[in-house]
C-alpha cells in the first residue's frame, strides 16, 4: 500500500471518527484534497482511491495539471487569494467553485466575465475569523453585507462560507474561529437573502479537522497530511500557506 493510499485511509477514518463523536453523518462531510505542490501523479493516485474533490491555490498549478488529469472525473475548486487579472483563466479550466471570494469589486469583475461566457459558477464566501493581517478574508463584520451585494449578482451562486482558521497547533484556539463561522452562517441564513444558499462550510484542514467537524464543518482541506510536507518554504505560498 502506498504512502497516499495509507494516509487517505487515515484521515477518511478520523473524519468518520469526529462526525461519529460529534453525532453527524459522515455523509455531511466532504474531504477536499489541497494539491498545491503535488505533482499530477501523485494526485491521480488519490483520485483512483475514489477521491473526487481536489482544490490548487495558485491558477498556475492548475494550468499545469489540467492536461494530465482531465481524464480522471474529478472536481476542481479554487481556493487561493481571487485576484481580477486570474479570472479569466480560472474560468478556462473547469473550476466549478471558487472558494475565496472576499470583496465586491471581484465579485463584479467575476459577474462580468460570467456574463460575457454564458455561465454561472458557485462560490465560498472567504472570512477572515482569526483577526490576523496576514489571512485574506472579510472582516466578520462585514460578511452579510458583502453576501447581500454578492446575491444580485445572477451568474455568481452563494452556497456557503469559507475560513482559514488561527495556525495553532492547540485546537482549542482555533475553535473560536469554526464557532464563529458558524454563527455567521446562521445569521446569514435568518436573513433569507435571495439568491443564497448557506450550506457550505469549508473549514478544517490537517491538524485541526475534528474541532472544525464538532463545529459544523462540510468540507475539510486536507493536503500534507495526505500528499506529506510541501517542498517549498511558506514564502512560495505568501498569505495563501495556510489553505490545506
Amino acid at each position: 500500500m502506498s504512502n497516499i493510499v495509507s494516509n487517505l485511509n487515515i484521515i477518511l477514518k478520523r473524519i468518520e471518527r469526529a462526525c461519529l463523536d460529534s453525532m453527524r453523518d459522515p455523509a455531511e462531510v466532504k474531504l477536499l484534497l489541497a494539491t498545491k505542490t503535488v505533482p499530477s501523479e501523485r494526485i491521480k493516485e488519490a483520485l483512483q482511491e475514489g477521491q473526487t474533490l481536489i482544490a490548487e491555490n495558485k491558477v498556475q498549478e492548475i494550468k499545469e495539471k489540467y492536461e494530465d488529469l482531465r481524464s480522471i472525473p474529478h472536481t476542481s475548486h479554487f481556493i487561493g487569494h481571487l485576484q481580477s487579472n486570474k479570472i479569466k483563466d480560472i474560468l478556462k479550466y473547469d473550476i466549478s467553485c471558487i472558494q475565496s471570494l472576499d470583496r465586491l469589486e471581484i465579485a463584479e469583475k467575476l459577474q462580468q466575465r460570467l456574463a460575457y461566457e454564458d455561465r454561472k459558477i458557485d462560490v465560498l464566501i472567504q472570512i477572515n475569523t482569526s483577526g490576523e493581517q496576514s489571512k485574506f478574508g472579510i472582516h466578520p463584520d462585514e460578511a452579510i453585507e458583502l453576501v447581500k451585494s454578492v446575491s444580485e449578482f445572477d451568474n455568481i451562486k452563494i452556497k456557503g462560507l469559507m475560513t482559514i482558521g488561527l495556525f495553532s497547533a492547540e485546537a482549542e484556539k482555533v475553535r473560536p474561529c469554526f464557532r464563529l463561522l458558524k454563527q455567521i452562517q446562521q445569521e446569514i441564513i435568518t436573513e433569507q437573502i435571495h439568491n443564497v444558499n448557506m450550506h457550505e462550510l469549508s473549514m478544517g484542514m490537517s491538524g485541526d479537522l475534528e474541532t472544525a467537524i464538532e463545529e459544523g464543518s462540510t468540507i475539510v482541506r486536507v493536503g500534507t497530511a495526505i500528499f506529506g510536507p510541501r517542498i517549498y518554504a511558506n514564502s512560495y505560498y505568501w498569505n495563501e500557506s495556510r489553505l490545506g
